[in-house]
């Protein structure tokens, strides 16, 4: 998606925001640049006209697990829906020159990696793009790299917590259920140690 400033109510808008299940928004991921109609909550995308023109309708892109856009991705408000759709759609990874602070710190949350690279390489990949229609680009997660189809190699920065995670799956329950005996064995001896917490309350 070769534009900047790409906002959160772009990425998901607003009249699907009503569920706080974490899939099904992947359909409706961009929708308003996706289709030509206004689509609305438990809508059937099927059969709703496509916008010929948006680059998530060409068929060269259809299956993509990359996203390549520009810089200040995710502005807008903080809706944590937005890191959800791109997810369901297919996305694992995105690479841009910037991101929204918050968009940034929600899609580790959620398994998205938000890959940062500078505005002149992120150039560089739009213009080889272009040029070549089978181009696909390998991101690295492992020795945090964006690799090209020449083997052009461009590293990134990620701290090692968020790496761990994202190539473990771990989300915040799953960190927490990694303590899962320290916290049972806790549970029981304050059970132990005062019992009282634990009865039932009888009106």
């Amino acid at each position: 998606m070769d534009r900047a400033n790409i906002d959160t109510d772009m990425i998901i808008p607003k009249q699907f925001l009503k569920s706080i299940k974490r899939s099904g928004f992947g359909k409706n991921c961009f929708d308003e640049l996706r289709y030509m109609d206004e689509g609305q909550p438990d809508q059937s995308c099927e059969g709703r006209p496509l916008n010929v023109d948006f680059p998530l309708n060409f068929p060269r892109y259809q299956g993509a697990s990359v996203l390549l856009t520009r810089e200040n991705f995710g502005c807008g408000s903080s809706r944590e829906h937005a890191p959800w759709a791109l997810e369901d759609y297919g996305f694992c990874a995105i690479i841009a020159s910037s991101y929204a602070d918050i968009f940034y710190n929600n899609s580790f949350k959620n398994g998205l990696l938000p890959v940062i690279l500078d505005e002149k390489v992120v150039d560089q990949l739009f213009e080889e793009m272009y040029a070549e229609e089978g181009y696909e680009l390998l991101v690295d997660l492992e020795n945090l790299q964006v690799v090209t189809p020449k083997g052009e190699a461009f590293g990134f920065e990620l701290d090692e917590f968020r790496r761990h995670c994202l190539l473990n799956g771990l989300d915040d329950i799953g960190l927490t259920l990694e303590d899962a005996d320290a916290i049972n064995a806790y549970e029981a001896t304050l059970k132990e140690r005062s019992p009282w917490l634990f009865n039932a309350i009888k009106n």
